[in-house]
């Protein structure tokens, strides 16, 4: 199969451009134009083309562009261009920006200049910054000749970049993962309801406008944090709490950025985003936002998914192009309004699977913990196993609310928090409030009746302090983690690191601590947080394996958390549903034992896939 690298200079201005509107926006914009194309084949020559728009469309359709591989640097720009402006589809698409990310962390710049200084290639070129507001006409010869060696070095970096990350053992299975990732965007076959979603809209603002008129909230209300607690609970939310770093007890977690806080303003209840909307002094709701991005996307086309791969320090993917999938509310007021909309062609539906439990299942597995996992194998309700051990009951004697305890500590307490956050936890993911005595003795139950995953953290904290010292130890299950002590990471079973890069210890009250470098300032960690991380990204590994089997017989249009969401003919959908589901209980050679399973629903919408 051929590569043929490829990068389009097209026009922007000021107030059109990447930096102003979603990357779908601009390429179905009316202003849309191609300057020039530059495409070189394998290791041959750069050829560069500039002209109008039909001779461009005939020198790129000379390409064999079905049986090869397109690699470009942020090939959802370049690759959407050439399947939405020009008709052509590689057969695979190839991400050298998406390659960045996974091999050296989320963290670190991925800019074609910034990966072209890592890998030691020549420089990249800034005519790009002189062509702002330049139509093709409006180049001289030689300024257009200039655009065109710009083109052209751009696309010999990323080959180069491509070749370079290859060599330095790029796993193939992540390229085919990028592939599945680019083309949920590149060749979107889902649709947008509009009609629903403008009803969904209209519904939203009268909503809000009554519910400011109910609350009749003023600014004194809304920044007194016990009143803004009081307001919140009023609508069945309990307030976010953090340990003050000041005081070192509980204080409302009600600062712009604070996690807890902007989770809120994605609450299921249009209430709760109101009142969050109202505090920040935003205008509009974040379901007002997102319905008016889809009605808009929705009368431009079909529903390109984007999706960020390797958008999270696990590995895990991200919304991108203003839209985060990942959170659409499936809970309260506006349950599913926004999923309802997103639509199946005519003649197939969605099949929505979705791994259970699968990382409170490979952290027992990855510690050995041999009766939880076999609880797990076994079909038993975990959760309630816990609760049975915390209020000293049978387990057919837990109710509603002790099962919501006992999955609190089991999804919680799995990476050696304290007594102090399991406090925090229960109370605002299990509605409890417990005293600090209570949340001790819940947390001594758990280890006590875990050991192994105890122990694992013990482990995990020791691997830390040889990889700051740039040796190597692993912890967990023989044979699952690897370590490379120079890049200070832990090697996973796909190949890819997960780092810790600038890796330094630092005393504190309780002896040394250890942080490492993000993009948002240092990091502690320790090893609770460290087998967090290992936990999920390697169910990460486990889902992408899977759904890249499912991906053999069937369209993968959607990755959600621990989901995957397909697209089949409705006429094979009870035997599609069946081949999904066993490709989603399906385990790699890695997890031998893992008992992992999955749930699934079906729908013409991907809200009504109960």
């Amino acid at each position: 199969m051929d590569i043929i690298s490829c990068d389009f200079e097209t026009f922007y201005s000021r107030e059109y451009s990447l930096s102003k509107i979603t990357t779908e926006e601009y390429i179905r914009d009316p202003r849309f134009q191609v300057i020039g194309v530059a495409v070189k084949v394998n290791e041959g020559d750069t050829t560069w083309f500039s002209g109008p728009a039909k001779d461009t469309l005939a020198f790129l359709h000379q390409y064999d562009w079905a049986n090869s591989a397109m690699v470009a640097h942020n090939n959802m720009f370049d690759g959407t261009i050439l399947s939405w402006r020009c008709g052509l589809k590689p057969k695979v698409l190839i991400d050298t920006l998406s390659m960045s990310r996974a091999m050296f962390g989320v963290d670190a710049g991925h800019s074609l200049k910034a990966l072209a200084e890592r890998l030691h290639l020549p420089s990249k070129g800034d005519e790009v910054e002189r062509a702002i507001g330049l139509r093709r006409t409006d180049f001289t010869p030689a300024a257009l000749e200039r655009y065109g060696e710009y083109c052209r070095m751009d696309v010999h970096l990323t080959y180069e970049a491509f070749r370079k990350m290859t060599l330095l053992g790029f796993p193939k299975q992540e390229l085919k993962l990028i592939d599945l990732t680019l083309k949920m965007f590149t060749d979107p076959v889902l649709e947008l309801d509009v009609p629903h979603l403008e009803g969904h809209l209209i519904r939203t603002q009268k909503a809000k406008a009554a519910l400011i008129d109910e609350a009749g909230v003023d600014r004194k209300m809304l920044m007194s944090n016990p009143k803004f607690a009081s307001m919140l609970e009023e609508y069945g939310v309990v307030p976010p709490m953090k340990l003050s770093p000041t005081t070192g007890k509980p204080t409302f977690a009600f600062a712009k950025n604070d996690e807890d806080f902007q989770a809120l303003a994605e609450h299921e209840d249009l209430r709760v985003q109101t009142l969050v909307a109202a505090r920040l002094g935003s205008k509009s709701t974040l379901e007002e936002t997102r319905t008016e991005r889809f009605i808009a996307i929705g009368t431009r086309g079909r529903f390109p998914v984007p999706l960020r791969y390797y958008a999270a320090h696990t590995g895990r993917w991200g919304g991108t192009d203003k839209i985060n999938m990942q959170n659409l509310p499936s809970r309260g007021p506006n349950a599913k309004q926004l999923k309802k909309a997103i639509r199946a062609p005519e003649g197939y539906v969605l099949i929505d699977c979705d791994s259970s439990q699968i990382e409170a299942r490979v952290l027992a597995w990855l510690a050995e913990q041999d009766d939880l996992t076999a609880a797990f194998a076994r079909g038993e309700d975990v959760y309630k196993i816990m609760a049975s051990k915390i209020y000293g009951i049978p387990v057919d004697a837990v109710d509603k609310g002790q099962r919501q305890v006992g999955k609190t500590v089991i999804l919680g307490a799995g990476y050696g928090v304290g007594h102090n956050k399991l406090q925090l936890f229960l109370k605002t993911q299990a509605g409890v409030d417990v005293d600090l005595d209570e949340a001790k003795r819940i947390i001594d139950i758990y280890r006590h009746s875990n050991g192994r995953i105890s122990s694992m953290w013990r482990a995990a904290q020791r691997t830390i302090e040889y990889l700051q010292r740039g040796d190597a130890l692993s912890f967990g299950r023989a044979g699952v983690l690897g370590v490379d002590p120079d890049d200070r990471a832990l090697i996973l079973p796909n190949g890819l690191p997960i780092r810790y890069d600038g890796l330094y210890a630092e005393q504190g009250e309780k002896g040394y601590e250890y942080k490492y470098k993000t993009r948002r300032g240092d990091k502690r960690i320790y090893g609770g947080a460290c087998v967090e991380n290992v936990t999920q990204a390697l169910a990460r590994c486990v889902v992408g394996e899977q759904m890249l089997k499912i991906a053999k017989r069937h369209r993968v249009v959607l990755t959600v958390h621990d989901s995957v969401v397909s697209c089949v003919p409705e006429a094979e959908v009870d035997a599609a549903r069946e081949y999904i589901e066993t490709c989603m209980r399906w385990t790699p050679d890695w997890a031998e034992g893992l008992p992992v399973n999955c749930e699934s629903g079906v729908g013409t919408s991907y809200g009504d896939c109960e």
